[in-house]
């Protein structure tokens, strides 16, 4: 069975998504789970103003995981929370909430640089706190929702050398798109799936800081494999260790790729069971210590 380390529920049914379809509660994407042979999923609350109708409570996600056994639950700190100030001791909130339960922290989604004082903040109490922090990249500031960085990611380098002990899931269409060498800019704003005839930061990052790691999930995760498969192949080798499946459901109506591909991966031979497993489940359930 999958563990997905990357979903979205709300606990009122109908709660609004700006347009679009109404969030999942929990019984319909436990639903959901039963379907596609998901035995657990990481619920990652939303706080940001950049990205909630209403921010969602951390206690909600725990009332969630503790009532159905299906969830393992993040909390989620705005790097502005408490003092409004870049010395602001959010490491004792996320304490707070470590110890209550949460596994991870994100998903990050302040529309801020990364190396925003806000955000550095935010990673040291998370470095502190000793829980990983997945994290949503923004391709501009205004208009979007995630972190800011510029093409080439590199103030997520500078975090990723300045935190060497906190993990961070990378996620999203900014992310994903520099699995290539892109040609253009824009490229950071879809899911490109040209050919990969030159590696981007993506796997040079991976490669050069244990700290990162690959959230798949979304159309952006399963996009940056689809492109090019015989690359997929060699990227799922090689990091087989820190890459985790997720589906990002939103909506009841969210589509699942990744789970297709993945199985379509290991039926045809293309990845061993091993490795599917490990991608699949097991990195998720040892990195989170589940």
């Amino acid at each position: 069975m999958f563990i997905d380390i990357h979903v979205h529920t709300r606990k009122i049914p109908g709660f609004p998504r700006w347009g679009s379809p109404a969030y999942t509660t929990p019984e319909q994407l436990i639903a959901i789970y039963d379907r596609l042979n998901i035995e657990k999923g990481v619920i990652l609350p939303g706080v940001n103003p950049e990205c909630s109708y209403t921010p969602q409570s951390n206690e909600e996600v725990l009332e969630i995981a503790e009532q159905t056994g299906r969830f393992i639950p993040f909390c989620n700190i705005d790097p502005r929370a408490l003092t409004n100030s870049p010395t602001a001791p959010l490491g004792d909130i996320i304490k707070f909430y470590r110890d209550k339960g949460c596994k991870g922290i994100g998903e990050v989604c302040a529309n801020l640089p990364f190396l925003d004082p806000f955000v550095q903040n935010l990673f040291k109490g998370a470095e502190e706190a000793g829980i990983p922090l997945t994290f949503h990249i923004a391709p501009a500031i205004g208009g979007y929702y995630g972190l800011y960085d510029d093409p080439g990611l590199p103030q997520l380098e500078i975090s990723l050398r300045r935190f060497p002990k906190l993990k961070f899931f990378g996620h999203s269409q900014a992310f994903w798109a520099e699995m290539a060498r892109m040609e253009t800019p824009g490229e950071r704003v879809g899911y490109p799936m040209t050919p990969v005839n030159e590696e981007g930061v993506v796997p040079k990052l991976m490669r050069k800081y244990p700290n990162l790691y690959g959230d798949l999930s979304a159309g952006s995760g399963c996009a940056a494999l689809k492109r090019d498969r015989k690359y997929a192949i060699r990227f799922l080798n090689e990091f087989q260790d820190r890459l985790m499946f997720g589906t990002d459901i939103c909506a009841p109506d969210t589509e699942t790729p990744l789970v297709d591909l993945m199985l379509d991966l290991k039926n045809a031979g293309d990845i061993t069971e091993t490795v599917f497993n490990k991608v699949a489940r097991e990195n998720a359930l040892r990195i989170l210590n589940v």
